[in-house]
Formats: C-alpha cells, structure tokens, sequence
C-alpha cells in the first residue's frame, strides 16, 4: 500500500528577504509549514549571518531550482580592513592582524585583478567537499583542509561606499560557486591590509530580485492564503529560457518522457534547451531538436 505524502500540493516560486539569524534550511522549513507543502527547497545557499534573496521553491518548482543556482548573482558586501579571520567573515576568530588601511584610489586599482574568469579558493568554513567531507566539518574538528583553487566568473565589482578608513561597501555579480568571503579575503591580502566580511546581502539571484519579496513575519499558517497568492509561477525559475507551445497531444507525449512536436516562438538553433507549455501550463524542458523538443524534466501540476 502507497504511502500517503504529507501536506498538499504546492507548486510555485516565494522569494524571501531573509533576515540575518536563521539558516537557509531554517527559512525553506518555517515557509514549508505556513504552506503546509508537500515539497520545497531553495536556490543558493544564504549564511545566517547574510540577508538578502533567498528563492524558495515549491513541489514541481524544484525541478527549476538548478537554472536558478546557475545563474548570475549579485551582492552588496561590507569588508572590514585590518583583519583576517578563520571563517572570513566577522562570525570567526582573528588570526591575523594589519595596522595598514588602504586609500579609494588602491582600491579601485585592485579591483581589475578580481573581475572577469578568475580562480578562487573557497573558505575553509564552506560546504566545499574533501573527500566526501565537508570543509565546515574539518575545520570545526580541528583540522585544516587543503582547497583547492576553482574557477569563477565575476561579471562585475564595484566600490559603491567608503563609510570610514577601516571599512569598503562592494557589489559584485559573479556565476556559481563565488564565495564573498573569499573575495574580501583575498582582496585584503592583495592591498596589504587584510579583511573580512562584515556584512552581506544578496540582491539578485537569476531572475529573481528583492521588490516584492516577503519578510519573515509573513511566513505564518495564518498567512496560507496570502502565500498562495503571492506564488510565482513555475516557470518563473526558467528565467529567459526559449519558450515553445505545443499542442494538447503533444503535451501528453512529452510528459511520459517521449520527444514531440513543439513550435518556436522566433528563431532556436538545434540543440538549444527550452521549455514548453500548454494551455497556460509548463509541460517540459529539454532539447529542441528538428521541430522536436526532446524532454530531460517534465512537470506533473495537480
């Protein structure tokens, strides 16, 4: 006999702006009992001590979540100069100290050296694995694990703020897998005068953004119905992701997995991913190939 799943089918995208205190998992849990959801998870991992944008999806929802953490991000971060600590961030011990504070005009210099494909060395408090542990685990035991250097693209880093000699504001957007910590780390090192992370939050992830986004407080059973209502749909994780239209068959075909016959919205090279829909509904993603979108997820909606 089947097991009957716990809670009721939701399915959609809710975009917090998390506060600083609660994990990521916190949040996704604390969103899944105000729903009372069967399924949800989030797309980008946010520190308890980050605010920011944390999207969380909901039943066939999570099946978009990887594009979402693919895609670009963008941070406004505080670094604190004059120290290095264990965590890179203000939440570690000193272990280092500077009595250097580096000028607008350093900065600014610096900042070409930290932009466009570069290679990063995650912090030693990270999710990273090494062999089949995770970094936070090594360090909390007490030993120091050898990371190795991965790549990332930083679209962008910019001074926006100079509060006082001892602390720089930044924004930056860079792909998956940039640690800020790493950055403010690497970039005290670079000026002299060591530095870690005093602040963060996240403003954008993919095709997500903070206006409208739910604060904490909303996040209660009382406020089931507001929630519902506030869902995005599915496709909404799918960001500029070639659309395509199919018909009621088609549709049919697609969700038992089998290619089918799928129209173009404008032009779309063989072998591009897209995502297709009908009636209003998204049916797919996969690969479109001949006139044919040939399906690697499809989306089941009750």
């Amino acid at each position: 006999m089947a097991r009957r799943q716990r809670g009721t089918p939701v399915h959609g995208w809710l975009v917090l702006d998390k506060p600083e205190g609660p994990s990521s998992a916190q949040a996704v849990a604390r969103a899944r009992r105000a729903l009372d959801a069967r399924k949800a998870g989030h797309a980008g991992t946010l520190d308890p001590a980050a605010t920011g944008l944390l999207a969380i999806a909901f039943g066939e929802a999570t099946k978009t979540v990887a594009h979402v953490t693919e895609a670009e991000k963008r941070y406004r971060f505080t670094v604190r100069w004059g120290a290095e600590t264990a965590t890179d961030d203000a939440e570690g011990a000193v272990t280092a100290r500077s009595a250097s504070r580096p000028s607008e005009a350093t900065i600014r210099a610096a900042l070409p050296g930290f932009t466009g494909d570069i290679l990063q060395v995650p912090p030693q408090v990270s999710a990273v694995k090494v062999e089949g542990r995770r970094a936070y685990a090594l360090a909390r035991s007490g030993e120091a694990p050898e990371l190795a250097a991965r790549p990332l693209h930083v679209a962008r880093l910019e001074l926006v703020a100079l509060p006082d000699a001892g602390q720089a504001v930044f924004e930056m957007d860079c792909g998956k897998g940039g640690y800020v910590r790493a950055i403010a780390r690497d970039l005290g090192r670079a000026l002299g005068c060591l530095g870690h992370v005093a602040g963060l939050r996240r403003l954008r992830a993919g095709p997500f953004t903070l206006e409208g986004a739910l604060g904490w407080a909303a996040l209660e059973p009382e406020n089931a119905a507001a929630l519902r209502a506030a869902l995005l749909p599915v496709e909404a994780g799918l960001g500029a992701m070639a659309e395509l239209a199919c018909s009621a068959e088609a549709a049919s075909r697609l969700r038992h997995g089998n290619p089918a016959e799928v129209t173009p919205c404008g032009p779309l090279a063989f072998g591009a991913e897209a995502w297709v829909s009908h009636a209003g509904q998204p049916v797919a993603i996969g690969h479109y190939r001949g006139g044919q979108l040939h399906p690697s997820r499809v989306f089941v909606l009750d």
